[in-house]
């Protein structure tokens, strides 16, 4: 299982979207550019210290993305989906693709996700927070693949 970061723009989001990923033990893919500097305050104060944990890979582009990326199945979570989360049958190999926070994704990105999924909401509510989202949909991911790359307690405790 891997998260993946399009062109993030704010820094507090992809900080707390790396420290998830440092804590689940889930590696990151970032896809540049960036909206910031990765060496932003904002940025450093999501992350905390847990940088030290983290596997990022940084490209420098969609296109270096897609040509060094992991095999697996591309995800990508996007309100124009028409299936939910908790109808995608989750796979260990597995890339979350989270978009940018102003614009989501271009078309050419939405065209090469083997799957788009959605998080169902109420009624008018256009998206949630990327960092909400990608916590949500990780959690769901890594619940139905057993919280592969994690062995003893931590894994199995509350887990049926």
């Amino acid at each position: 299982m891997r998260l993946a970061l399009y062109e993030p723009d704010i820094p507090q989001n992809t900080g707390t979207l790396l420290r998830m990923a440092a804590c689940f033990a889930v590696p990151v893919d970032l896809i540049e550019p960036a909206g910031f500097q990765l060496g932003d305050a904002r940025f450093r104060r999501a992350l905390m210290d847990y940088g030290e944990r983290l596997h990022m890979t940084r490209h420098v582009s969609w296109q270096a993305f897609q040509r060094d990326r992991e095999p697996g199945r591309l995800v990508l979570l996007t309100t124009k989906a028409s299936q939910t989360i908790w109808h995608v049958g989750f796979q260990t190999g597995d890339t979350l693709l989270l978009g940018r926070e102003s614009a989501g994704v271009p078309d050419i990105v939405q065209e090469a996700a083997d799957i788009r999924a959605l998080i169902p909401m109420a009624d008018g509510a256009r998206s949630l927070n990327v960092a909400v989202a990608g916590a949500i949909a990780l959690g769901e991911a890594l619940r139905q693949t057993g919280f592969p790359a994690m062995s003893g307690n931590e894994a199995t405790q509350g887990h049926p």
